[in-house]
C-alpha cells in the first residue's frame, strides 16, 4: 500500500479482492471463505482469473500497478507473464522477514471488517476497536490466528519459496529486509525501485 501511494498507481491486493467476495457473499467468496479461515493458499485458476479482470481495467493499463498476494506459485507466475504480454513486470520484490517475527505480527494484526484497515494490539484504533477510518468494527481475522499462519508458512515454504529462484533467473528480483519500521521497510522498497529505474536510464518500462 505505502508503495502505491509513493507513486500513484493502483495497489492490486488479491487478499484485499477475496475479502471482499466473502463479505459480499459471492460464489467465489463462499468458496473461498473456507480455504481461507484454514490458512490455505486458494487454487490458481480461481486467483489468476480474478487478477486478469482487474489487470484489464484502464487505471492499471494507464499508470501501472503494485500486485500485492501475486503470484503466490511458479505457474501464476508463468501465467501472469502471459497476462502483461506484450509486456512484463518491472520488479518483483521479496521482503525478509524471520519466521519468529512474522508468526507474532500477524497474530497481533487486527483488521476492519469493513474497510480493510489495519491495526495491531500494539497499536489499536483510539476507540474501543472502531476503525478510525469509518468507524467499522476491527477483529482478528481467523487466517491470522496461530494454526493458520503456520499453516500458510508451511504453504509458503513448498508453493512460493520457488519463485524466488524464478525471478532471479528472469532478472526480476530485488531482496529487502522487511525489519524495523514500517517507513525502513517502505525506503527499502523505494530504493529498489529506483535502482532498477536507473538501470533502465531513469524510467520503468
Amino acid at each position: 500500500m505505502r508503495l502505491s501511494h509513493h507513486y500513484v498507481i493502483p495497489h492490486i491486493s488479491t487478499g484485499d479482492m477475496l475479502r471482499a467476495s466473502v463479505k459480499q457473499g459471492t460464489p467465489l467468496g463462499r468458496k473461498a471463505k473456507v480455504q481461507m479461515d484454514r490458512g490455505e493458499l486458494l487454487g490458481d485458476d480461481l486467483i489468476m482469473e480474478m487478477v486478469a479482470s482487474r489487470l484489464a481495467e484502464s487505471d492499471v493499463r494507464a499508470r501501472g500497478f503494485v500486485l500485492d498476494g501475486c503470484p503466490r506459485t511458479v505457474e501464476q507466475a508463468e501465467r501472469l507473464a502471459e497476462i502483461l504480454t506484450p509486456f512484463d513486470l518491472d520488479l518483483t520484490i521479496d521482503i525478509e522477514v524471520p519466521t519468529n517475527q512474522v508468526l507474532r505480527r500477524l497474530a497481533a494484526r487486527r483488521v476492519c471488517v469493513d474497510c480493510g484497515a489495519n491495526y495491531s494490539v500494539s497499536a489499536p484504533p483510539r476507540i474501543n476497536w472502531t476503525c478510525d477510518v469509518c468507524g467499522g468494527e476491527v477483529v482478528q481475522r481467523e487466517d491470522d490466528k496461530e494454526e493458520a499462519i503456520t499453516r500458510r508458512l508451511e504453504l509458503y515454504e513448498r508453493q512460493t519459496a520457488p519463485l524466488i529462484d524464478w525471478y532471479r533467473a528472469r532478472d526480476q528480483l530485488a531482496t529487502v529486509s522487511g525489519t524495523g519500521a514500517p517507513d525502513a521497510v517502505t525506503r527499502r522498497m523505494v530504493n529498489a525501485v529506483e535502482e532498477r529505474r536507473a538501470r533502465r536510464g531513469g524510467r520503468l518500462l
